[in-house]
């Protein structure tokens, strides 16, 4: 760019404070705001996890039938909010489309370029701040009763291998010899080397809002109500703050972008997916690395504040609180696996992934508008966001990255 621009992004989540401190380091004025404080949504209560192992989609091809037999399961980790599904239907319909052996390679690709490097994109923002404290490095298992519930994700394996996540195979008695906190009849670990998680989500976010700032960004807590278009191009983002003039914009709100996105033109089947987590205080015992529980699908990771235990998928809306039966079915997992567990107290929490008919985010510029789209990372977000963030930045100041963004754009599912 040859001047500097006035850029507006909207969110302060993962994806909104990434993108907003790579543009400010690009020399434009960046005004990052949030009708909460920062991370106050998914990006606080994730499990922590820098998945670069996220490759796979949710919907594979054996979705249909494994779906079905998880709904018909009451202890299983898939819940679907009955009350949502007639709006939920075209999504629905357009997931199960996707969920095909000829949509899955597409699908794969989408994630994997903006997963696997997750540390170094994580370490690359943070470099030299007080926010690089918060991410560790470590390995992560894969903890399976047997080798034969291993072996039964033969598929989610093979995909993973295509990018180098080739598992280190312990069996038997060396599992609690590696863990011992784990139980007895968690017989079976598929360890991956070189990976990540971050010590504490919410004050990593903190230090990231502290980081904008200091570098000369602005964190305005206001509420985007509206947005002005002149000749078909965003020029002002209307809050409860009053105007704020732009020369572009960048939509980083998650589940929320859908109001704006809809001013903008745009129809976005997304719905949320719904997350829980239970998270113990001062746990009498820690895992050595972060983990997922394969059984209850639940991601399991040591954190500076306690025992962060994360998972289940609930499909529905925001406008119902926490789901019983997904909190007590993880609560049942944890007892299971660390029998010998003990905490202090445990924190409840529910947060809302947006989640896209093809697994894939939103990221790029909405048509000619001048507005960004930075959103719709289902489960990967905390740990796409730098990436997105830096794309998000590349494609404003006019240096577009080497890499295909197609798989990306936010006018997809117009065409579909």
């Amino acid at each position: 760019m040859t001047r500097p621009l006035k850029i507006i992004v909207i969110g302060a989540g993962i994806c909104g404070l990434s993108s907003a401190i790579w543009l400010r380091r690009a020399g434009h004025e960046v005004t990052l705001i949030d009708r909460d404080h920062p991370g106050a949504g998914a990006s606080y209560g994730n499990a922590g996890l820098l998945a670069r192992w996220a490759v796979v989609p949710v919907n594979t091809p054996d979705l249909p039938k494994t779906a079905l037999k998880y709904l018909l399961n009451r202890k299983s980790p898939l819940f679907l909010q009955w009350s949502a599904v007639p709006q939920m239907t075209p999504w629905l319909w357009r997931f199960l489309r996707n969920a095909s052996a000829r949509r899955l390679p597409h699908m794969v690709e989408g994630i994997a370029q903006i997963v696997t490097d997750t540390v170094e994109q994580h370490r690359a923002l943070t470099r030299g701040t007080r926010a690089a404290d918060r991410i560790a490095e470590s390995d992560f298992n894969f903890v399976y009763n047997s080798r034969a519930e291993y072996e039964a994700g033969a598929r989610e394996w093979g995909i993973r291998a295509e990018f180098d996540q080739v598992p280190e195979l312990i069996e038997g008695p060396a599992v609690q010899e590696i863990e011992p906190m784990l139980a007895s009849d968690c017989g079976f670990i598929a360890r991956l080397r070189d990976h990540g998680h971050i010590l504490d989500p919410g004050a990593y976010m903190a230090d990231l809002a502290e980081v904008l700032t200091e570098e000369g960004g602005r964190y305005l807590q206001a509420d985007a109500q509206d947005l002005v278009l002149e000749g078909g191009r965003v020029t002002a983002v209307l809050t409860d703050q009053g105007a704020l003039p732009c020369d572009r914009m960048v939509l980083a709100a998650g589940i929320w972008s859908k109001p704006l996105m809809a001013k903008l033109g745009l129809k976005i089947p997304m719905i949320a997916e719904r997350g829980h987590h239970l998270h113990f205080k001062n746990p009498s015992a820690m895992p050595r690395d972060p983990m997922m529980i394969v059984k209850g699908k639940f991601g399991v990771n040591p954190m500076t504040s306690g025992l962060r235990c994360a998972g289940t998928v609930e499909l529905g809306d925001t406008s119902k609180g926490p789901n019983r039966a997904a909190l007590q079915i993880i609560g049942e997992h944890v007892a299971r696996v660390f029998p010998a567990l003990e905490y202090d107290g445990v924190e409840e929490w529910l947060g809302f992934r947006p989640s896209t008919p093809d697994s894939v985010p939103l990221i790029g510029e909405i048509g000619t508008t001048g507005a960004y789209a930075a959103f719709g990372h289902q489960h990967i977000g905390l740990t796409a966001g730098p990436k997105t963030g830096r794309l998000i930045a590349a494609l404003i100041d006019g240096q577009p990255p080497n890499m295909d963004l197609s798989a990306y754009d936010p006018s997809r599912f117009q065409r579909a």
